[in-house]
């Protein structure tokens, strides 16, 4: 079980300025999104995460290897986001990493969920592919429902994965796995219903009618 205190950090602001991201929440941020990108085991270790991350942003990357490795290790392990994939053996360095090998990640199946609520996340149409391929059932018909929605409405698809993990952050639901419409329906707020209605009200109208008020909605988009 995760104890209470562990907590996913990727859509914390603070508190005086809510459009702003804390530094925890980007630096947790951009770990998931390396590891949808990386590769080779050689990229995926604590150093060349930190590494890739400073040199996007300017900084030392011992500036924030600490921070990754509390990342990692103290909040997207525990939670089940981040598992280790296997040890890259080393020549130089402290002994005990000689001896038992640099360990490397990789995002769990769990993890893949979260990377599809993040927008900087360019290959979520992939990720999302791969999730519907290793599942089966009512969650696989959801998520199919959804790949559906996102080839016609992309912004409002991957809106119902940034919503559903937000709930998870703020602990409203404890348990990302399995993908069910009990806990999609947690995570519905003022605007999914406005979307909702809107939905329904434009179906109902007549092809003039309709392509009226899409042709008004482009113009104050």
């Amino acid at each position: 079980m995760v104890e209470k205190k562990t907590k996913l950090s990727i859509f914390d602001t603070f508190k005086t300025k809510t459009q702003h991201l804390t530094g925890e929440a980007k630096r947790q941020r951009l770990i998931i999104q390396h590891l949808t990108d990386s590769t080779s085991s050689a990229s995926k270790t604590r150093t060349a995460i930190s590494q890739k991350i400073a040199e996007e942003n300017g900084i030392k990357w011992k500036n924030i290897y600490s921070g990754v490795f509390r990342d990692l290790d103290e909040v997207l392990i525990p939670l089940g986001l981040v598992e280790e994939e296997g040890r890259l053996p080393l020549k130089r360095g402290p002994k005990a990493l000689q001896q038992n090998g640099m360990p490397f990640y990789h995002l769990t199946n769990q993890g893949l969920l979260v990377a599809l609520s993040i927008t900087e996340v360019q290959t979520r149409e992939i990720i999302l592919e791969q999730i519907v391929a290793k599942t089966d059932g009512d969650e696989k018909d959801i998520l199919q429902t959804i790949q559906k929605l996102i080839s016609v409405a992309p912004t409002f698809g991957y809106s119902l994965f940034e919503r559903y993990i937000k709930t998870f952050c703020h602990g409203n639901i404890t348990e990302l796995r399995p993908f069910t419409i009990v806990n999609l329906k947690k995570s519905a707020d003022k605007s999914s219903k406005i979307q909702m209605e809107l939905l329904e009200g434009v179906s109902k109208l007549q092809k003039i009618e309709r392509e009226d008020a899409l042709e008004f909605l482009k113009k104050i988009e």
